[in-house]
């Protein structure tokens, strides 16, 4: 890790400025705790606040400040809420994927224990195409997928491509040669033949270059049932963009709680860390909102960034505070906000 790392703060909209706010304070007790420089927090306009004061959900400022930054954490965006000018616009978190090319979509799931998960035990990760699929707004140059030809008919295009793909696979394949060496394909191609079909070719293809992985497939419909059933069984999940998204929610859900689920959105250059769940306004200033997955995801910046010990410190703290007894309503308990952050700060401290 360098000496004099730059890292960009968007707080985001809702429950943003209460959970960025934490997973900084995390993250800078984590670094000193491993003797590792600290890091430079660099403020950044976002979301509704920046449409007051700039006249834009994502300023020119911001994009060309990011530009020069290492990678930074990014708050949810409540982007429904919009005037309908800037709703028309892709939101904060789209542009920025495409903008800088983050075609790797990480998205881990695992249970704490102790707590009310659905699926005990479970420990997986999705891995996610984050440039094209069946995301319109991702998948053309400028402008979207989705057109209308007449008042009656509505039309979106799904794109897929062998550089995106093998991009995506290899990601995939490596994470599961560090993890428990399974990889599974998850598409439709009994359907989708020309497009997923595609997607899970090239992908075989690629596992050719992994001999030691052990890999298999199912349709997304499968996977699903598969998925919560028996969790527990599966290591990494690959596939494209939609279907991906909504793997990692039921995934977080099956979990314990979106208000764990985590994620990191990366390019060979530049990563950014951002919870996997959306930004709550209804309990949005009120000190309830689950820090865990924006701090899981600073974790996972933190790791990107080559500082293994200070990420991997980071989640035994979580890990050590929750079983500790100290949770968020939506793990079953009654701390808030600030007290949660500040037992996952005191467990990093005890554990250094």
């Amino acid at each position: 890790m360098a000496d004099n790392f730059r890292l960009g703060v968007l707080l985001g909209d809702g429950v943003g400025p209460e959970i960025v706010p934490a997973a900084v304070q995390v993250l800078d007790s984590a670094l000193a705790a491993v003797g590792a420089p600290a890091v430079e927090w660099v403020p950044l306009p976002v979301g509704a606040a920046a449409i007051d004061t700039h006249g834009s959900a994502l300023p020119e400022i911001t994009v060309e400040t990011l530009d020069k930054l290492d990678g930074w954490l990014l708050g949810p965006h409540d982007s429904a809420s919009y005037p309908a000018e800037h709703r028309a616009l892709l939101n904060p978190s789209g542009f920025l994927r495409k903008h800088f090319d983050l075609f790797a979509n990480i998205r881990p799931a695992k249970a704490f224990d102790g707590t009310p998960a659905l699926r005990p035990g479970l420990d997986l990760v999705v891995v996610r195409e984050n440039t094209e699929g069946f995301y319109a707004d991702r998948s053309t140059y400028r402008g979207t997928g989705e057109f209308m030809p007449t008042a009656d008919v509505a039309i979106a295009m799904g794109i897929f491509t062998r550089p995106a793909i093998e991009r995506i696979a290899r990601q995939a394949f490596e994470l599961a040669v560090q993890r428990r060496k399974r990889l599974t394909i998850v598409h439709k191609a009994n359907v989708l033949r020309t497009t997923t079909g595609f997607f899970l070719e090239i992908c075989r293809e690629i596992a050719a270059e992994y001999p030691d992985v052990a890999v298999d497939d199912f349709h997304i419909d499968a996977m699903t049932v598969h998925l919560v059933r028996h969790g527990a069984d599966f290591d990494v999940l690959v596939t494209e963009n939609m279907f991906g998204d909504i793997l990692s929610d039921l995934t977080g859900e099956l979990a314990g709680s979106l208000g764990i689920a985590p994620s990191i959105n990366a390019s060979h250059e530049r990563a950014m860390a951002q919870a996997a769940h959306g930004s709550a306004p209804d309990i949005a200033g009120r000190g309830l909102a689950n820090p865990t997955a924006m701090i899981s995801s600073g974790a996972m910046l933190l790791d990107w960034l080559g500082n293994q010990p200070a990420a991997e410190l980071i989640d035994r703290g979580l890990r050590a505070a929750v079983a500790g007894g100290v949770r968020t309503a939506d793990l079953g308990g009654t701390a808030g906000t600030a007290e949660f952050t500040a037992a996952v700060v005191e467990s990093i401290n005890g554990l250094a």
